[in-house]
C-alpha cells in the first residue's frame, strides 16, 4: 500500500512539472511575420512532399526578409544535413547560434546537429565536443 501512495505521489508531481518546462521550439511560432509564418509552412510542406530543394528556396526567401532569424537558419541548416551538405549544416547552425540569444533549447539543438554534420564528415572528436557542448547546461 506505502508503494502505491509513493507512486501516486510521485506521478503527480512529474504530471505538475510538465507545465512549468519550457515549450519546445517547434512549439512557438517561428516568427511575428505572416510571410516568414507562411513561408516556413511552405518549407515544411515541400520537405513532407520530397521537394528539398523548394523548400531551401522558401527558407532562403525567408531569411531574405530576416536574417536574423536563428529558427530559420536552424531548419535550413537541417535540409543542408539531410542533403549531405554537410560543411554548410555546420555553418547555418553556427549563425543559427549567433542569433539564438539565451534560447537555450535551440542553442542545445543547434550544437547537435553540428555534432551530426562533423560525424558525417569523419570529425570524430569535432562531433563529440560538440555533442558534449548540446548536454552543456546553458551550451
Amino acid at each position: 500500500m506505502h508503494r502505491v501512495v509513493v507512486f501516486a505521489m510521485i506521478v503527480t508531481l512529474l504530471a505538475g512539472c510538465a507545465g512549468m518546462l519550457p515549450s519546445a521550439p517547434e512549439d512557438r511560432p517561428v516568427s511575428d511575420n505572416n510571410a516568414v509564418v507562411a513561408l516556413m509552412d511552405s518549407a515544411r510542406t515541400d520537405v513532407a512532399g520530397g521537394k528539398p530543394d523548394a523548400a531551401v528556396a522558401s527558407l532562403e526567401r525567408a531569411l531574405r526578409i530576416e536574417p536574423r532569424n536563428p529558427r530559420l537558419w536552424q531548419e535550413l541548416a537541417r535540409l543542408r544535413l539531410q542533403q549531405g551538405q554537410y560543411q554548410q549544416a555546420e555553418g547555418m547552425a553556427t549563425r543559427s547560434n549567433s542569433w539564438a540569444g539565451d534560447d537555450k533549447a535551440l542553442r542545445a539543438e543547434n550544437w547537435r546537429l553540428i555534432g551530426e554534420a562533423r560525424l558525417r564528415r569523419g570529425d570524430h572528436q569535432g562531433a563529440q565536443a560538440a555533442f558534449d557542448k548540446a548536454a552543456t547546461p546553458g551550451n
